[in-house]
């Protein structure tokens, strides 16, 4: 819920010009997050409705696994948030809103659902490939050309901060789509679901997803470098050699043998997440 509210208003205010701040933005912003979060909500309930048995070894204290939720009492919360979501953009008249949500809910059905051709999340490819289109792209450039058109654009424009920005978080969602299942090695190996971690090892893909997360930083300071703007260059610059050298560190400090440590791990990566999305609108 906080990186998706993190992330939309992040992009929204990617889109915001000067002299554009005003209440056509407000209530753009408003709608993207309030429909996403709800959103958010229904597709984290799909998974959760059918990784039940999974979740009481992984994560036994989410509430369907804990038992504080009931199967049915789940499946009317997926369709309430899931059906006010769409209904909050259709409201809203803005196709790339619309699109967005509703092609976060179908890739959201086939990763979890349970059914013939479905259930991606047992594959690590096809899994990855859902984190990636909806972190990556639907939420970068969906949330992006909504606000764009509230504020009068006559057609979606791709800048050269969104550009980059879905780059970068196309590179992010590989970490957090192989870093998630690192910390849930024991269940999924229980329950048959043959992750990269289960095949590669744990060490493998943490060090290949600090690689990547090395690369995106290298990256932004590339692409910060080239800004016309001096403050721009400055603080895109030094954030990230910052944050390269902060995760480094943190890196070669985590013990690879403890779960624990393995899942503080793969928390600080959802830190550096959302401090991406608070540096993005000082790329220009």
């Amino acid at each position: 819920m906080l990186g998706t509210a993190v992330s939309v208003c992040s992009v929204s205010a990617l889109a915001v010009g000067p002299g554009q701040l005003g209440p056509a933005a407000a209530l753009a912003a408003l709608q993207a997050l309030s429909s996403a979060l709800l959103m958010n909500i229904c597709i984290v309930g799909i998974n959760q409705l059918y990784d039940i048995e999974i979740d009481r070894v992984n994560k036994p204290y989410l509430p369907l696994a804990a038992g504080d939720f009931s199967p049915p009492t789940g499946r009317a919360i997926v369709a309430a948030t899931g059906a006010a979501s769409l209904a909050i953009g259709a409201a809203a008249a803005s196709p790339p809103l619309l699109g967005t949500l509703g092609g976060s809910l179908l890739l959201g059905i086939a990763y979890s659902t349970d059914l013939p051709g479905l259930r991606w999340k047992r594959s690590p490819v096809l899994a990855a490939a859902c984190i990636l289109a909806v972190r990556a792209v639907l939420v970068q450039l969906g949330f992006f050309w909504h606000m764009q058109l509230a504020l009068g654009s006559p057609a979606p424009a791709i800048t050269r901060p969104i550009a980059f920005a879905t780059a970068f978080m196309l590179l992010f969602s590989v970490v957090i789509a192989l870093f998630k299942d690192i910390p849930d090695i024991a269940g999924d190996r229980q329950a048959g679901v043959r992750t990269l971690s289960v095949r590669l090892g744990p060490k493998r893909v943490f060090w290949a997803c600090i690689a990547i997360l090395e690369a995106a930083y290298a990256g932004a300071i590339a692409v910060g470098l080239q800004s016309e703007l001096a403050w721009s260059r400055a603080a895109t610059t030094v954030a990230h050699v910052a944050l390269g050298a902060l995760l480094l560190w943190r890196a070669c400090r985590t013990d690879l043998s403890s779960p624990k440590d393995i899942s503080r791990a793969y928390m600080f990566s959802w830190a550096l997440f959302y401090v991406e999305y608070a540096l993005l609108p000082l790329f220009r």
